[in-house]
């Protein structure tokens, strides 16, 4: 019997089942697609969607003061004294220009004619998105002797866009308050904010920039008839930018807890076919490149065809100086792009009037014509640069000679240790205590510290998924330590031959063994430094797998706390509190440091939680549990807390890393005593 095919069920498809979203609804429906993330990040992204534009005019030579002002309520307000987006009827939506811009995609004034020569826009969405994703945004226009506003809601007008008053003043003021069905945590970070317009304020000379922190003012501020918020006259907390020295200043920034091993900073600007390029760079005493990117003074942290021709024109052009002055033996070959970069900080700035990035967020340029134009430019000044200092263009070549040296010795070095057999797994370290399976998105690398934390959580694990490798004591700093030194270490070699990649130029992430590495040290100094020392060789030697996401901090609770027959586990003083309940007694509590209270201290305490008093253990170190505690408390993926390491600011964690693990005691101090405050102590 043939069964009759249901026209009208499930098999049903025709243009009724044709969605059209209208406006701005697909920014609502799909908001990755336009700002990457509803996370923190997707978050800040509103902020510089709207900088952007203010820096934009700045760019263009219109504006030079601009107000960042994060409000109460989550909302935030950028002011800045452009030209003021028009007003006037649009000929093509009949409705204000103003309007238009707000509400409407790829609408606004960087796709052609001449309201931007050079712009960090591309698809012509910010304001508008930041609109669709905001409960409240209101503009105000200060233009052509008027003041005129507009408020929306989720994208949608509530009136039409009307003159509110006179001004002599010109500018933009946006406020916004991000909508709590997209954002499920709305939290503006400070720095996040301070450390991004930070970088805007060293790419456009002379621009003013004041970032002001007035959340905490409920009921206090009211802001509706200013231009700039600071016309309130608050003392409140704030930050300002200004700076006239460009990309030096900002090299000299990075370079800031660092060595130069040259006095002179080079630097270069030039418009080359269309195309500006500004490049500074230094080098200082350290074994790590940091190249900073940017295209129209968006920040590219994937690089981009600007970043390529960069490095190309840096090793023909070392290559070219040295083979001239005879300055290395010709058994020893040329530089490669991995000699010429060790301890260069660099600074690539490139405008474009037409751009092309991979993907909205733009974190990588990819415009063609930017590759040869920054290739040609700083090619040909940077020759100019090591023919005029010849006493630095002699420090680079031997810094560089030196980094060729070392790389040959690390090679000779990582081959000897990581054969082929060894990242297939034929001679794992015998002290990992691997898992059965072989597939690698369920498999779980534990590190852990000490033998005593190993034997339980061997004991204590799943077998079939959850591996173990102890590392005995605090490993080696890598941070200033080449491939070759680093795998003389016995814990280091033992890691890189557990995990599978490889390391170097050879690392391949889909070898990785394991798609969670979780770092599990005691809750005290030694293993806060043992867990530093580990995220330092992660960062500076595994940087895609902390990308990838694959690297977790494993969080032990703090206390066990008995009542009667019930036993629960606090993994901070506040949930001890909660547990224990705020009218306990305090003379029914009694508190023991650790384990080890087995013998009378144990029978006591036990005899206490019968007649209904607490007992509460402090755990000291992951040694102090027994298998069963462990399991249940730290590797159980029922029960666990672990945190994922993310690097929200690669820049800013670079820096952290330069301080804290570098060989420069000073700034090493001064982060330590600026910091002291913050510290926990635990006496």
């Amino acid at each position: 019997m043939v069964k009759e095919k249901d026209t009208k069920g499930a098999h049903h498809y025709d243009a009724s089942d044709i969605s059209v979203l209208e406006g701005l609804e697909p920014v609502r429906r799909r908001p990755g697609m336009y700002i990457g993330t509803t996370g923190p990040e997707g978050l800040h992204h509103l902020v510089w969607e709207i900088f952007d534009n203010s820096r934009d005019e700045a760019m263009g030579g219109f504006c030079n003061d601009i107000e960042v002002v994060l409000l109460p309520n989550n909302r935030v307000r950028i002011t800045d004294n452009g030209r003021g987006i028009p007003v006037d009827i649009h000929k093509k939506t009949k409705v204000s220009a103003l309007e238009t811009v707000m509400t409407t995609l790829h609408a606004g004034g960087k796709f052609g004619g001449e309201g931007y020569k050079v712009s960090g826009g591309l698809h012509g969405v910010g304001a508008s998105v930041v609109n669709a994703l905001s409960i409240f945004c209101k503009v105000e226009v200060c233009k052509d002797g008027g003041r005129y506003m507009q408020e929306y809601s989720k994208g949608v007008k509530k009136s039409a866009v009307k003159k509110v008053g006179s001004s002599k003043l010109s500018g933009t003021i946006v406020s916004f308050e991000p909508d709590e069905e997209i954002f499920k945590d709305i939290k503006f970070d400070l720095n996040t904010v301070v450390n991004h317009i930070r970088q805007q304020a060293y790419l456009v000379k002379g621009l003013k920039i004041l970032i002001i922190d007035a959340r905490g003012y409920e009921g206090k501020i009211n802001d509706s008839d200013i231009f700039y918020f600071r016309e309130l006259g608050l003392e409140l907390p704030s930050t300002s930018f200004y700076f006239e020295g460009g990309l030096i200043s900002l090299v000299k920034y990075y370079n800031k807890f660092q060595k130069a091993v040259h006095n002179n900073i080079f630097y270069v600007e030039k418009e080359l076919d269309g195309v500006g390029v500004e490049i500074a760079l230094q080098y200082v005493d350290d074994i790590v490149d940091r190249i900073i990117p940017f295209a129209n003074n968006i920040y590219n942290p994937e690089g981009g065809t600007h970043v390529t021709g960069f490095k190309t024109a840096l090793t023909r052009t070392l290559n070219t100086y040295c083979k001239k002055n005879e300055m290395m033996k010709e058994s020893e070959g040329g530089f490669t792009g991995e000699d010429v970069l060790e301890g260069l900080t660099a600074v690539i700035s490139v405008k474009l009037r037409e751009i092309q990035f991979e993907g909205q967020t733009k974190a990588k340029l990819g415009s063609m014509e930017a590759q040869g134009a920054v290739a040609t430019v700083f090619g040909e000044a940077f020759a100019s640069f090591l023919e005029e200092n010849p006493d630095d263009a002699k420090i680079i070549i031997n810094k560089s000679i030196l980094a060729l040296k070392a790389r040959k010795a690390a090679k000779a070095a990582k081959d000897s240790v990581l054969r082929k057999g060894a990242l297939e797994g034929m001679t794992l370290p015998g002290k990992l205590a691997d898992c059965q399976s072989k597939n690698a998105s369920e498999s779980e690398l534990f590190l852990v510290e000490g033998d005593s934390a190993g034997g339980s959580a061997k004991q204590g694990r799943d077998r079939r998924t959850q591996a173990i490798l102890p590392l005995r004591g605090k490993i080696l700093n890598v941070e200033r330590a080449r491939i070759d030194k680093m795998l003389a270490s016995k814990e280091v070699k033992a890691l890189v031959i557990a995990l599978g990649t490889s390391i170097g130029d050879t690392f391949d992430l889909e070898k990785m063994r394991y798609h969670k590495i979780i770092i599990a040290t005691d809750a005290d100094v030694d293993g806060a430094h043992i867990r530093t020392l580990l995220l330092t060789l992660f960062y500076r030697y595994f940087r895609a797998i902390i990308d990838a996401g694959y690297i977790y901090i494993a969080q032990p609770p703090l206390y066990k706390i008995k009542k009667g027959k019930e036993i629960s586990y606090a993994y901070s003083d506040e949930e001890k509190i909660k547990i224990i309940g705020k009218g306990a007694d305090v003379s029914e509590i009694q508190e023991t440091e650790s384990a080890e209270a087995e013998g009378e201290e144990a029978e006591e305490a036990e005899t206490k939680t019968r007649t209904n008093k607490v007992h509460i253990q402090r755990y000291k170190g992951l040694g102090e549990m027994n298998p069963e505690e462990l399991w249940e408390t730290t590797m159980d993926p029922m029960h666990r807390v672990i945190k994922k390491v993310n690097i929200n600011d690669a820049e800013e964690a670079n820096k952290v890393f330069d301080i804290l693990m570098g060989s420069e005691v000073p700034p090493r101090k001064s982060f330590i005593q600026s910091n002291a405050k913050l510290a926990e102590i635990d006496i």
